[in-house]
């Protein structure tokens, strides 16, 4: 079906949602931080983003922000993964940011894999 670039920093989070889209017959790249996840869109055209928010090199909200502001990437719709809701007290991030991304949806983690496949879908549809 789609090719679809996974980028998170938690090695076991990222092999879960590769099994799950794999299994829905998706073709999975994977990224562990924002800047190798810019790299990889960049040279591997994927057909969707799922992108965690707090990462190291290059977190969720700034890697997005850049997806969105490159001509070659910006048609890439972006499904935000995060953690942050339920931390917004203890991390440098505020709700309003996300406010600013243009990503067409967000899911909270933990991650329902089922719901996952269903909001990838929707967005891939669109």
């Amino acid at each position: 079906m789609a090719k679809i670039l996974v980028v998170d920093d938690e090695p076991d989070m990222v092999e879960m949602i590769k099994t799950a889209l794999e299994s829905a017959s998706h073709r999975v790249i994977t990224a562990y931080n924002g800047q190798e996840g810019l790299d990889k869109a960049r040279k591997e055209k994927p057909e969707a983003i799922i992108l965690d928010i707090m990462m190291p090199v290059k977190d969720g909200f700034v890697a997005c922000k850049e997806l969105k502001e490159d001509q070659a990437l910006k048609g890439i719709p972006v499904l935000i993964l995060t953690a942050v809701s339920e931390h917004f007290a203890n991390t440098r991030y505020a709700k309003s940011m996300g406010l600013d991304l243009d990503a067409e949806d967000y899911i909270d983690k933990p991650i329902d894999p089922k719901l996952l496949l269903v909001r990838l879908d929707k967005i891939l549809k669109k």
